[in-house]
């Protein structure tokens, strides 16, 4: 089986939390792992069950265990305008290249500014729906936030062959198009009005001409 080849992290409330069992604080690394090589983890149950070869059962306590103390959320997106789901991720609620570690030797502080570039491109994570809506508020545009959800989950947050690295680009984008559209619409109609007015002066010619 293929494992991948990224470092895993155990934050240190994960590490010292006392309702998290050691598998479970083991099967939270392992995802923090397959995070940051793929951006989220959509491995299955049976990828876990075969990786520490155990049942099904201890796999799911394992993660109930971790959603429960809101350290991970599993969610099921839904193929575009359709019931069936299309794949199911779990993401990480507290993102751990955000927290702070020090080494009590020589007391230095190491936080996410020593990530490479790659792995930053990795920690993409998609905005849930208030964001967005929050975004548009500050922007103090009229964007659809949901709208806005639904379009990207459909193409799985890819903009063309590329994966999205930043929505409120994304939303910005959408913003100016919003804002472009009554002004077309605008040179649309002064165009047919200008075509009305022409042909009502050759009508009004014609008339003079024929009396």
């Amino acid at each position: 089986m293929n494992k991948p080849n990224y470092y895993a992290t155990i934050t240190a409330d994960v590490r010292y939390d006392k309702n998290l069992t050691p598998n479970s604080k083991l099967l939270y690394a392992e995802i923090t792992a397959l995070c940051n090589m793929n951006g989220k983890c959509t491995a299955s149950t049976e990828y876990f069950c075969r990786l520490y070869e155990v049942s099904r059962v201890s796999i799911q306590k394992w993660l109930k265990a971790l959603e429960d103390n809101n350290y991970i959320k599993r969610v099921n997106i839904y193929r575009s305008y359709s019931k069936q789901i299309e794949a199911r991720v779990i993401t990480l609620v507290n993102t751990p290249c955000k927290e702070k570690f020090t080494d009590n030797t020589n007391t230095k502080v190491y936080t996410n500014n020593n990530l490479t570039d790659s792995n930053k491109k990795a920690l993409f994570k998609k905005p849930k729906l208030d964001e967005v809506k929050n975004y548009c508020i500050e922007r103090g545009n009229s964007l659809d936030a949901e709208a806005f959800i639904d379009f990207y989950e459909s193409k799985n947050f890819m903009i063309g062959k590329n994966k999205m690295k930043d929505w409120k680009a994304a939303v910005r984008t959408w913003e100016r198009r919003e804002k472009g559209k009554p002004q077309t619409m605008s040179k649309i109609h002064q165009h047919l009005q200008k075509n009305i007015n022409v042909k009502a002066k050759l009508l009004k010619q014609l008339k003079n001409e024929t009396n």
